[in-house]
């Protein structure tokens, strides 16, 4: 077999018995995957994760518990699907593990639940690692840890980070506060040491994940993730579940080779599908945000003047697929002399009768007249205390002080809001028809949700005592139920998920929403702008962000799958002509962020914010061996020139490099874009853009 395959190591019965860990291989065979997943989920074997049950580790117990396979039948040949069940036959308690194998991706997930099919109540449920599993390799060496920063409304936001692991070095990465990629980032690349290829993961939790890689040695390391805060027992015929998590192996030296083909899996597997479809998520344009103090977001918009804005888009010729309008068209919010604002008056979803007489309807109906989608934002989930939903619903509100007398949840100070209790079936109900109706009523074709509240105090302070983590469980157990009955209602409907900006994004919300305004930190700033784009791009490419000039350097900043046209077409500092221009050019650009990724700079621990680089990415399509080149020389760099090497190209192939501002015209061998191609830009704070493509 080839050097770079990775080698199973089996670890001694004892160990295995003792820990409950499982060790597996990987090989560069696609087809192996479904060896993987029989291997290490087939009778008698530590399956890949663990917990600890009335005190004893399942390591200690499992393998001699009640043991059956179901295979599932998928339409897709390309996907295993698998539910594999371990049962105590003394208490009752079932384990189900649903596995589900990409063949074409060498990719496996998986989701444990945890069922009490006796008559009382199971012993304690704790340390449950949702997956515990250890990689080995035939080589030793440094393994290298590449994770990311979530958002925390910095430039810094998606920041690459990189860890190189020694022996016993391990890294643990959790939220805060309970949104799911709030100061962490619940997706990593574990890359083995010389060549051997590695494993992408991803977590899907839209709360309070966990993940800690450990060094175990020098050619094995090992992998736990999970929930925080999960302890508790489990009433007779009651269920759970844990966080997914995803494997994706790849092989060779090239981490971006693992990040594509992860960017290419979310794309046909983890994306909600219209029409059979991956969603396409839109280029918006916003109702001129901004108005004079103390007017704030849409405090101040009227029927009348959303009315107009459209009108003027249409003359200018600048419609784009969504008009967005967000926060702050409910009643009271609008009464800026008495301090209230959008924020503060979030429970009142009334549509205020002085702006908008007649509802959203006439909005929606001119929206729809210029051929484009109408999208509102609501903020269900944080209600102010005396709200008319606070008043009118408190059974189903959760307080931050909590239901029963326990120890405090110290990272929560008072709050002025209540949360909507989500893990309340008929609240769950109640507010899907009640946004559903909403969107119907007023000809709403898409749903933005923000979410601008840390909730794990919540959570943590409402479980019942001796049950910890079952408020946070049926609460995203709802949230997921929630979500789907809108896709599933308005099946046309996109949800665009905003959490004080990128702060909930994880495998599972993903997989029914994408963040269109993936970040809170300075609206429109350009360096913040490349440095998202360069850490969010590695895993995913459905996600947008705003922009607010048509100047190319900050334009190109934006650019990706979707954006928000920040544009004031009411004001004489815009030139309509460099909008439409924009517009064409992203058009242009926009397929090719469907396809292959690869940095270009800022590799390995640097710095990606800082004002003195160059940053420079490829964007690849591969199936007609086409691209582009986007290159950013940063206000205080003092470099003129920059050298680059392709990659994903086919060395005998010669390629025709256009430069899309000068219209220069440069022919290569692939062989030697690989090598070096020098990029040249004369003044700071400028940008370039290169297509490449297959010499007529």
């Amino acid at each position: 077999m080839k050097k770079n395959i990775v080698y199973l190591i089996l670890l001694l019965f004892v160990s295995s018995f003792v820990t409950g860990q499982s060790t597996t291989q990987i090989t560069d065979n696609k087809n192996d995957i479904n060896k993987w997943i029989s291997s290490n989920f087939r009778k008698g074997a530590a399956p890949p994760f663990s917990f600890v049950y009335g005190g004893k580790h399942s390591g200690t117990f499992i393998k001699h518990w009640s043991y059956s396979v179901k295979t599932i039948k998928e339409n897709d040949p390309s996907i295993i699907r698998r539910i594999y069940s371990y049962r105590d036959p003394a208490s009752g308690l079932t384990v189900e593990c649903e596995v589900k194998g990409f063949t074409d991706y060498n990719a496996v997930e998986w989701v444990l639940r945890f069922i009490n099919t006796g008559n009382k109540n199971t012993a304690e449920i704790s340390s449950v690692n949702a997956s515990d599993v250890t990689f080995a390799y035939k080589e030793n060496g440094e393994f290298k840890l590449h994770y990311a920063d979530g958002s925390h409304v910095s430039k810094e936001d998606f920041h690459q980070r990189l860890k190189v692991m020694q022996p016993n070095d391990s890294v643990c990465m959790e939220p805060y506060g309970g949104r799911s990629s709030q100061n962490a980032f619940p997706f990593f690349n574990i890359q083995a040491p010389k060549g051997q290829g590695g494993v992408l993961a991803a977590i899907g939790w839209t709360g309070t994940w966990f993940a800690k890689v450990k060094a175990e040695a020098d050619n094995r390391t090992n992998l736990k993730t999970g929930m925080v805060n999960l302890k508790t027992y489990l009433y007779p015929k009651e269920e759970i579940r844990t966080p997914k998590v995803c494997l994706l192996f790849w092989s060779g030296d090239n981490r971006f080779v693992g990040h594509n083909a992860f960017r290419r899996l979310v794309l046909e597997h983890y994306t909600w599908k219209q029409d059979g479809k991956p969603t396409v998520y839109p280029v918006s344009t916003s109702f001129n945000y901004g108005d004079p103090a103390p007017c704030n977001e849409y405090t101040c918009m009227t029927e009348d003047y959303a009315i107009a804005l459209i009108k003027r888009y249409a003359q200018y010729k600048l419609i784009p697929d969504v008009f967005w309008l967000d926060a702050g068209w409910y009643i009271k919010a609008a009464d800026v002399a008495g301090k209230k604002n959008w924020a503060n008056t979030v429970g009142n979803w009334t549509i205020d009768p002085e702006r908008f007489p007649r509802g959203f309807r006439p909005i929606a109906d001119e929206v729809h007249k210029q051929g484009a989608k109408f999208m509102v934002w609501f903020e269900p989930e944080r209600v102010m205390k005396n709200s008319d939903w606070a008043n009118q619903h408190p059974q189903w509100m959760l307080d931050a002080k909590g239901s029963v007398k326990q120890e405090e949840w110290q990272k929560d100070g008072e709050h002025d809001a209540v949360l909507f209790n989500l893990g309340n079936p008929e609240a769950c109900e109640w507010l899907g028809e009640f946004i559903g109706d909403f969107m119907e009523t007023n000809g709403i074709d898409y749903y933005r949700q923000d979410f601008n509240i840390e909730p794990a105090g919540f959570w943590y302070n409402n479980d019942e005592e001796g049950r910890r983590g079952i408020c946070e469980i049926r609460y995203i157990e709802g949230l997921y139920k929630f979500w789907e009955y809108l896709l599933n209602r308005f099946p046309n409907t996109i949800i665009d998920n905003c959490a004080s900006g990128g702060r909930r994004i994880d495998l599972e919300s993903i997989s029914r929403s994408a963040a269109l305004w993936r970040t809170d930190y300075n609206y429109g700033e350009p360096t913040g702008s490349q440095c998202h784009t360069y850490g969010l791009e590695l895993y995913l490419p459905l996600h947008g962000t705003g922009v607010q000039q048509a100047d190319s350097y900050t334009f190109r900043s934006s650019l990706g799958t979707s954006v928000i046209y920040n544009w004031k077409v009411t004001e004489g500092s815009y030139n309509v002509v460099d909008m439409r221009n924009k517009q064409a050019e992203f058009n242009e650009i926009r397929p090719y962020f469907y396809e292959d990724y690869y940095p270009l700079s800022g590799s390995g621990d640097v710095d990606i914010t800082a004002g003195t680089i160059w940053m420079v990415y490829q964007l690849h399509r591969p199936s007609d061996d086409s691209g582009y080149i986007v290159g950013f020389r940063r206000p205080d760099s003092p470099d003129k020139t920059y050298m680059i090497k392709l990659q994903g190209l086919n060395a005998d192939k010669s390629y025709q490099l256009t430069n899309k501002d000068t219209g220069a015209v440069l022919i290569k061998k692939g062989s030697e874009l690989s090598e070096g191609l020098e990029l040249s830009l004369d003044q700071p704070r400028s940008s370039l853009l290169i297509k490449f493509e297959i010499k007529p």
